[in-house]
């Protein structure tokens, strides 16, 4: 395209692909029973086909943002988009449930580059002012689309063509961008001044990986259950300490001295934790109690991706929404709590969906702005990896959670006996 139009085009292509980022959170849930049948996976295997990217994603994006600061811009996008791409194709290929799990982490490894460095070029390019807000809301409107649509597009394909074709859609997405970046991004320049914190790297991949895992593999390992998540914990804990003594850390101290940062990265945590567990639950308790087909549980979440998607464009225009989503949110969710077993959609669904998209929407978006906010340009992709970092780990606890709570019960829906709620 000619110079011209390179601006215009290329706020689609950050927001495309962090579209594509969070579309694979959500991509595989209405498909998980068919995928469970084909494979032969319990309840806690199909939660790991989620969990192999929610966790590669979630524990590598510190190192992804930091990596995004130190090659460039451009080539940490370049980097992610062929990482993206070869996972996804590897997943199109049916062969067993180690391979699919493994192509799913290699997805999150290539979405760990990705989007912190499509928030640094989006920062990069749109300065304070109006227009980053208004950026910020295409962008996340984006994003959020990306959850609802998951749902969607999982059932319409898996209805139509087979589980594998979401994955093949998925690889097509990223070839695109591929083929687009080098037309409309300029090449940057590598930050030749500093160097990787690999301790530091280390200590936070770790830690996560271990918390995470540990927090949702109860049985699976001969040690106590509390032994992983306390030595991530641990792991954890011991960074701040090491990385005030290093010249370049990782994590930056005097980014995590910002109030901005701190409360927007928490609170990012906890929406995380809803928004995924969400997305995961809802398809299965329409599929398994409901008895809804996978197309028909994918086209009942339309409502709650329009909402989704308004509200975060929304957002991005105006001030003040973050206590008002959080209020919606609350209400929607408590809506949901008191699903029947014999519920509608019309009566029992609709209305909590719309609350949620909403609340979702509202509160996406200014929580991403917080968190960057205070940020010197130079820590741009490391605050960017941070506050993704903070959805994608909640989103895994919330999985985690949801799991052990409900999926044994939703998976045997003809055994539930709670009364008339679930």
């Amino acid at each position: 395209p000619p110079p011209s139009l390179r601006p215009a085009l290329l706020l689609p292509l950050l927001a495309g692909a962090q579209f594509l980022v969070v579309l694979n959170t959500s991509i595989v849930n209405v498909a998980l029973p068919a995928i469970g049948q084909d494979l032969h996976l319990t309840p806690a295997g199909l939660a790991w086909i989620v969990n192999a990217y929610l966790i590669a994603f979630g524990a590598l994006l510190p190192l992804g943002g930091r990596l995004t600061d130190l090659l460039g811009h451009r080539t940490a996008f370049l980097t992610g988009l062929v990482l993206f791409a070869a996972g996804a194709l590897a997943a199109s290929i049916p062969s067993g449930a180690g391979p699919l799990i493994a192509a799913r982490a290699v997805q999150g490894i290539g979405a760990a580059l990705l989007s912190p460095a499509s928030l640094a070029i989006l920062l990069a390019h749109w300065p304070s002012g109006p227009g980053r807000g208004k950026a910020l809301g295409i962008w996340g409107a984006a994003s959020a689309a990306g959850g609802a649509a998951g749902v969607l597009l999982s059932g319409v394909l898996t209805s139509i063509l087979g589980w594998w074709a979401i994955f093949a859609l998925s690889a097509l997405l990223a070839l695109l961008s591929l083929a687009a970046t080098p037309l409309l991004l300029a090449r940057s320049e590598r930050k030749r001044t500093t160097r990787l914190d690999v301790p530091g790297a280390l200590i936070v991949t770790a830690g996560l990986t271990l918390l995470v895992y540990g927090l949702g593999a109860k049985g699976a390992t001969p040690l106590p259950d509390f032994v992983l998540p306390a030595a991530g914990t641990l792991l954890l804990s011991s960074l701040m300490p090491i990385e005030r003594r290093m010249k370049d850390p990782l994590l930056p101290p005097k980014l995590m001295r910002h109030r901005s940062v701190v409360t927007g990265n928490l609170l990012m945590l906890l929406l995380g934790a809803v928004w995924v567990a969400t997305f995961f639950f809802l398809p299965l308790y329409q599929q398994k109690i409901l008895g809804y087909s996978p197309l028909e549980a994918g086209l009942t979440q339309l409502p709650l991706a329009v909402a989704l998607m308004a509200a975060s464009w929304g957002a991005g225009r105006l001030r003040g929404t973050l206590l008002p989503g959080f209020l919606v949110l609350a209400a929607g969710l408590l809506w949901l709590a008191r699903l029947p077993v014999d519920g509608t959609f019309l009566s029992d669904l609709l209305g909590p969906s719309v609350l949620i998209g909403t609340g979702l929407g509202l509160t996406f978006v200014p929580l991403t702005a917080l968190g960057v906010s205070e940020a010197e340009p130079r820590y741009a992709g490391v605050a960017g990896g941070l506050i993704n970092t903070s959805r994608q780990i909640g989103g895994a606890l919330g999985v985690l959670i949801t799991s052990v709570v409900d999926a044994g019960v939703l998976i045997k829906g003809e055994d539930l006996r709670c009364g008339g709620a679930v």
